[in-house]
């Protein structure tokens, strides 16, 4: 999205590649058709960031980006010396962007997530209950475009009050408190209200 308005992105893979590389039958080796859709416009270094080469490379990098965002949990960030701390000690006027499968402030804090599971806990197969009779994912990866909507809009938010005040800031965006507050309307409707003016779900 944000190459799309513009941006210069560096994307940071594993010497491996993406996994999204993989996915599907490509054309050419690693080239499939989800990685091309899901990474133009961008620009890819492969390097190992267990290795402290490979992560000093990225640091010499934060002092001329505007914004770093991850999708690595927090406790692996820090291990590797890329939390927000160590960060903006390089760039204090840095907007750093972590997506994270749970908030931080939350029971689930630091557990991995991807687009099903998230799926399943927000209680998307229930609504698509209603309509079909049975429970049933969206058969797209959803959840992880939504969330990437979401922390785009939330990025470029913080852009605006870097460029406004010239301070940094920390933005986490959890994919489960995202997706909950997205389906909560589909979910409370007549229940919202006290009393409740007709039972819960949308009966779409």
């Amino acid at each position: 999205i944000l190459a799309d308005f513009g941006a210069d992105v560096i994307k940071v893979e594993a010497p491996g590649g993406d996994s999204s590389r993989y996915t599907g039958i490509p054309k050419h080796r690693g080239m499939s058709c989800t990685f091309q859709h899901n990474a133009r416009g961008k620009r890819s270094i492969a390097i190992d960031l267990k290795q402290r080469e490979a992560r000093d490379a990225i640091l010499k990098l934060v002092p001329t980006v505007d914004a770093l965002a991850s999708n690595i949990r927090q406790a692996a960030l820090a291990r590797l010396g890329l939390d927000y701390e160590s960060v903006r000690k390089l760039n204090p006027k840095i907007v750093y962007l972590s997506m994270v499968g749970y908030g931080s402030a939350g029971r689930y804090a630091g557990r991995p997530a991807y687009d099903d599971l998230i799926q399943a806990a927000s209680a998307i197969p229930t609504l698509l209950q209603r309509s079909t009779g049975e429970p049933r994912f969206i058969p797209m990866a959803a959840i992880d475009r939504i969330v990437g909507g979401a922390a785009a809009n939330a990025l470029l938010a913080g852009l605006l009050a870097q460029a406004r005040t010239g301070i940094g800031q920390m933005i986490e965006v959890p994919m489960f408190e995202t997706m909950a507050q997205f389906v909560l309307s589909e979910h409370m409707q007549g229940a919202t209200f006290d009393p409740p003016t007709s039972p819960p779900g949308y009966p779409r």
